[in-house]
């Protein structure tokens, strides 16, 4: 049997015991993003930000734009415009991706990828189910998280 996207997000939220925003109710389940065919994203997207979102590929370190911006505003999906973060808590971290140390409420959910042969928690966006990063534990306070993102996958919106 093949899971969509959604089904398998949700199942291996809640077995991996990572990421409640999955596990509890989806207030994004009805959204028309869900519903967009593969060919229709690929037609949305750059060809760069279509392999990130749709695809969980990773922008190359140091590219995007966003690692330089200090205004204040909104970071939203890139793929649906689902605001993500705020741009008091993007921090530098050193790796050549936009950091955050936390993420809006019910903005994103969380699964397990094992592609590198090491576990990491990997995100989407909770509305379009595009591929934004990776959050680790080495974050500062108050959080002590890192959700490292890549910079395609989102765009800026000033405050």
């Amino acid at each position: 049997m093949l899971l969509d996207r959604r089904a398998f997000l949700v199942s291996t939220a809640a077995l991996a015991g990572c990421g409640p925003a999955l596990a509890a109710a989806d207030p994004h389940a009805n959204s028309p993003f869900r519903k967009i065919s593969d060919a229709e994203w690929k037609k949305r997207l750059s060809p760069t930000a279509y392999r990130v979102l749709r695809h969980e590929d990773t922008e190359r370190a140091g590219t995007s734009p966003l690692n330089r911006e200090k205004r204040r505003g909104t970071y939203v999906c890139a793929g649906c415009a689902l605001p993500l973060f705020k741009s008091e808590w993007k921090f530098e971290s050193g790796t050549g991706w936009p950091s955050f140390y936390t993420v809006i409420k019910d903005a994103v959910g969380v699964k397990m990828d094992y592609k590198i042969g090491v576990p990491r928690k990997e995100y989407h966006c909770a509305r379009c189910l595009g591929h934004q990063g990776h959050v680790f534990p080495d974050g500062p306070r108050p959080t002590g998280l890192r959700y490292c993102n890549n910079g395609v996958a989102l765009r800026f919106v000033t405050a």
